[in-house]
């Protein structure tokens, strides 16, 4: 059984279809990616699964268990950790802040504690900047810190919109080897990413969107093979 399965969602905005019967699933442990262009979809697909937008139509279901109509405060504590576009910190608040924000489902002080100083390990730039306003931080530290919010509720699976948006070569590279870390510690990834090589150089799976549909999936190293997927997506 899939851990997160998506089966034949239809979503809305207002009377605007975005998403028509959008079928994936992602395995435990897996990296999986959604790729396509702008406006394809991808971004509702993760709202949709974390319960911040509704399905009209299909099923979300996460262990088993369906997580359709459940809220999202709820889908965080089921396990699954969103890292959104944009990178949406507490601006006015500092680093340790965001921090604590992203533990609200656990209640153990000393686990929150240890999880604090894993995230610190794992994000060395965190600690050197623990008091210092989140708003202040560059894009790529920013990213840095969301990530490490989203991992302080200790998540089975987590969900990254765009993680490489408007950062520097440099933090592109150092941002992606994190995600294969934190694959590589047990949590799984659904990764939304417009760098499709990227995406696909790290993914074990990809599946590919086109105005709100599913048009081609498969193992990642065969995408990026595959010419139609060059000539779309990757620039060759």
């Amino acid at each position: 059984m899939a851990m997160l399965e998506v089966k034949d969602i239809d979503v809305y905005y207002g009377m605007i279809q975005a998403l028509r019967k959008v079928s994936f699933e992602v395995n435990q442990g897996e990296v999986v990616a959604l790729i396509g262009a702008n406006g394809a979809g991808k971004t509702t697909i993760l709202h949709t699964t974390t319960g911040l937008l509704k399905a009209k139509e299909g099923s979300v279901t996460f262990e088993g268990v369906d997580i359709t109509k459940m809220p999202a405060h709820k889908i965080v504590e089921m396990g699954i950790a969103h890292v959104p576009e944009g990178r949406r910190v507490f601006a006015d608040l500092n680093v340790y802040e965001n921090l604590l924000m992203g533990a609200y489902t656990r209640k153990d002080k000393k686990e929150i504690a240890d999880g604090i100083e894993e995230v610190y390990k794992r994000f060395p730039r965190l600690r050197e900047r623990k008091t210092q306003r989140a708003g202040t931080l560059s894009g790529g530290e920013q990213q840095m810190l969301a990530m490490g919010r989203a991992l302080m509720s200790k998540p089975k699976m987590i969900l990254m919109d765009e993680p490489s948006m408007g950062l520097s070569p440099i933090f592109v590279n150092e941002i992606f080897k994190i995600i294969q870390d934190v694959s590589a510690q047990g949590t799984t990834v659904l990764l939304v990413e417009q760098n499709a090589k990227k995406a696909l150089s790290i993914a074990d799976r990809a599946y590919v969107l086109e105005t709100g549909k599913v048009v081609l999936s498969g193992d990642a190293k065969t995408l990026m093979n595959d010419d139609s997927i060059k000539k779309a997506y990757l620039g060759e």
